[in-house]
C-alpha cells in the first residue's frame, strides 16, 4: 500500500486485493502520532512534522462509514485522499529527496482473501 502514489497506479495495485480503509488510515495515523516524538530526536524537520500533523488531521476526519468500506471504492468516491497525497508527497520529497517510491509487492492472495 502506498498513500502517495497516484490513484490510478493505487488502484491497479491494489487489484482484486480487499484493503479495508480503516487498515490504511490506522497505519498513517499511527506515523502521524509518532511523528512529534520522532521529531523531537531530529528525525524530521519542523516541515516535516506540520505535514504530518495536517495529514493526521484530515485522516481523522474521514467517518466511519467510509472507513468501513474498501480502499479501492474510498480511493475513487473519497476527497480526502486527494487532499493527503500532495502532502505526503511533501513529506517524502522532503524526507527522501523523491516522493515517487516503488509500490511494495503485492502479498500472493490466499483463498478466502477476495
Amino acid at each position: 500500500m502506498n498513500p502517495l502514489a497516484d490513484a490510478q497506479d493505487q488502484l491497479a495495485w491494489l487489484g482484486e486485493r480487499e484493503v479495508e480503509t480503516e487498515f490504511v488510515v490506522e497505519e498513517v495515523e499511527l506515523l502521524c502520532r509518532a511523528s512529534e516524538g520522532l521529531a523531537e530526536r531530529g528525525v524530521f524537520e519542523p516541515t516535516n512534522l506540520h505535514d504530518l500533523q495536517v495529514i493526521g488531521r484530515r485522516l481523522g476526519g474521514i467517518d466511519a462509514s467510509c472507513r468501513a468500506e474498501l480502499w479501492a471504492k474510498a480511493l475513487a468516491t473519497d476527497p480526502a485522499w486527494d487532499e493527503v497525497r500532495p502532502l505526503a508527497r511533501r513529506f517524502l520529497l522532503v524526507t527522501l529527496g523523491d516522493w515517487r517510491q516503488p509500490l511494495p509487492r503485492p502479498a500472493p492472495l490466499r483463498s478466502g482473501d477476495n
